[in-house]
């Protein structure tokens, strides 16, 4: 059943990355062991791995760090260790190594996304003895429902939510205002998207930049579109995809017409990490991009800005997005217990405001928009509301079974259709066909 594990074997090597962070090399389901009891009975502090991305703006480092230094301070017999994985993909590829290497992490935060590829590797521990201890229902009813779309299988929970995003309308209100347009006013259709793109664009400006690059922000971004098109990309089981659908060809197609028909968005591959950039100069008046680059904009933007849902074609939506915490199989019971709690001080509603405040991250909790911190800030910046309010039209993000070999048919169909060499119908086509081919052996 588990084909793609062999690739993750492959990449034991990669543990010399990270050696020795993991500290553990205890094999099973994560039972107390007698080679781990000593770890309770020495009196010592348990001592956690905890791996953490960073993908967007801003220097976030240290305030992952700090929120480590606090829970360790608070709570002196465990001892977190924080260690920086790079983007949301090293993350994923440094953690699939360890495990395969027999060393995993104790907790990391990785895509919420990577449910069925860790599921594929038996890696990763459902939570619900936990969450049974802590509240039950009444704790996890305080997740939006959107994004424990990710998080959740066959009536068990494998992750919380932690740093996740959804994509919004970035606009230039300078811009708006050079073009003619009202600066209240953004776009709320495809239509209107595109007859004000072109109206913005001029020499040295675009009028609309929405990020191409692989392997996931094109994917990411489409999965936007296939939203507001009609439906969802993937079954909720990660067995199906409906990428060649009438409305999703529809839906690439008007990606592709914005640069090669309205000419108002740069032709070929826009890069994730440059669009912001490109925001703020002012090269492009308008970009689709993830609300946790929010604060960044917030804090570099020299002119002024807004922020809106995206426009709906047949109805409003986005993916979501970003990073859940996951506790690994494979390491004690004294550690699994003490990642959990670590994983509710990561998720306290205080926390979680703190934590959208600094990074332009949704909270996660609804408990945390009724914070006296939250309520101050949303009232001082109206704008941190709307990745909140979008949650209500928001979809799982793509994730399925094999997801390598899915996300790279789909990736390479859109590169394909952006740059021209194909019609995104023969595009969507190929990437349905070689998608169910990998996905073949699940079903």
């Amino acid at each position: 059943m588990k084909k793609s594990i062999e690739r993750f074997v492959m990449l034991a090597a990669l543990v010399t990355i990270v050696g020795g962070c993991g500290g553990n090399n205890e094999a099973g389901s994560g039972t107390l062991s007698s080679s781990t009891a000593p770890e309770q009975a020495s009196g010592k502090p348990v001592e956690l791995t905890f791996y953490y991305p960073i993908q967007v703006g801003g220097a976030l480092t240290a305030t992952i760090e700090s929120m480590a230094e606090q829970f360790t301070k608070e709570n002196p017999g465990i001892i977190v260790k924080p260690v920086y994985t790079g983007s949301y993909g090293d993350t994923t590829l440094k953690t699939q190594a360890a495990v395969a290497g027999g060393n995993p992490p104790d907790v990391a935060v990785l895509l919420a996304a990577d449910l069925f590829s860790f599921m594929d590797m038996d890696s990763i521990m459902p939570l619900n003895d936990f969450i049974a201890k802590d509240g039950g229902n009444d704790f996890l009813d305080d997740f939006y429902p959107a994004f424990m779309e990710n998080s959740q299988l066959d009536g068990k929970t494998y992750s919380l939510p932690f740093q996740r995003s959804n994509v919004l309308l970035y606009y230039s209100k300078d811009a708006f205002k050079d073009a003619g347009l009202d600066p209240e006013k953004p776009p709320t259709t495809w239509d209107e998207l595109a007859q004000m793109a072109k109206q913005l664009t001029k020499d040295g400006r675009w009028g609309i930049e929405i990020p191409s690059s692989a392997p996931t922000s094109n994917t990411w971004m489409f999965s936007a579109l296939a939203i507001q098109s009609g439906k969802n990309l993937m079954s909720q089981d990660g067995k199906e995809v409906y990428f060649d659908t009438p409305e999703n060809v529809a839906a690439l197609q008007y990606w592709v017409d914005l640069s090669k028909k309205d000419k108002a968005m740069p032709e070929n591959v826009i890069e994730w990490a440059t669009t912001p950039s490109d925001f703020l100069e002012q090269t492009t008046a308008m970009m689709f991009h993830t609300t946790g680059n929010l604060s960044n904009v917030r804090q570099n933007a020299k002119f002024d800005f807004g922020v809106a849902m995206l426009p709906q074609n047949k109805q409003f939506g986005s993916p979501t997005g970003g990073g859940n915490l996951y506790i690994f199989k494979g390491i004690s019971q004294a550690r699994q217990e003490a990642a959990w709690k670590f994983i509710k001080f990561m998720t306290d509603p205080e926390r979680a405001a703190q934590w959208s405040i600094d990074t332009g991250y949704v909270g996660v909790r609804k408990s945390s928009y009724e914070t006296d911190t939250m309520k101050k800030y949303t009232e001082e910046f109206p704008a941190a509301l709307v990745a909140r309010d979008q949650l209500q039209y928001a979809k799982g993000e793509l994730s399925t079974h094999n997801s390598g070999k899915v996300t790279a048919a789909l990736n390479d169909a859109i590169q394909a259709a952006l740059h021209g060499k194909i019609t995104p119908s023969q595009a969507l086509k190929n990437a349905q066909a070689e998608a169910d081919k990998a996905l073949e052996s699940f079903r």
